[in-house]
């Protein structure tokens, strides 16, 4: 039986490692860890805050997909959403989901990320 999501996997250009530190810990605040070495040889970097880890893989032919994207949830998102534009990251607010704030976001790679709150109903 599914118990949890251990990891969301996304893609990257190879050499894109610097560029993916500077976003996922640096705009987004999460922790880079350490891959195991069989692993670490293939490029790319992982990163984790709280129980929710990225794991950012090179592929050669990289494209970044334009609907698929893993979607994180956040409080005060107000106050993440400042902090991700601050770093220089476009932010897309989008109401469409009830009971939920939410925006879009792009990594400087192209991949799509969705940051939502749920928020009280007014019941």
């Amino acid at each position: 039986m599914l118990t949890a999501v251990d990891h969301v996997q996304l893609a990257a250009p190879p050499g894109s490692e610097d560029l993916l530190r500077q976003y996922y810990a640096g705009a987004l605040g999460m922790t880079e860890i350490p891959k195991p070495p069989v692993l670490a040889a293939r490029g790319g970097c992982w990163f984790q805050a709280g129980a929710v880890q990225l794991h950012l893989g090179i592929e050669a032919d990289f494209r970044p997909a334009r609907k698929a994207h893993p979607g994180l949830r956040v409080t005060a998102i107000e106050a993440y959403a400042a902090r991700l534009e601050a770093h220089g990251a476009k932010v897309t607010w989008d109401d469409n989901l009830p009971g939920h704030k939410r925006f879009y976001s792009e990594d400087p790679v192209g991949n799509r990320l969705e940051f939502l709150e749920a928020v009280a109903s007014a019941a």
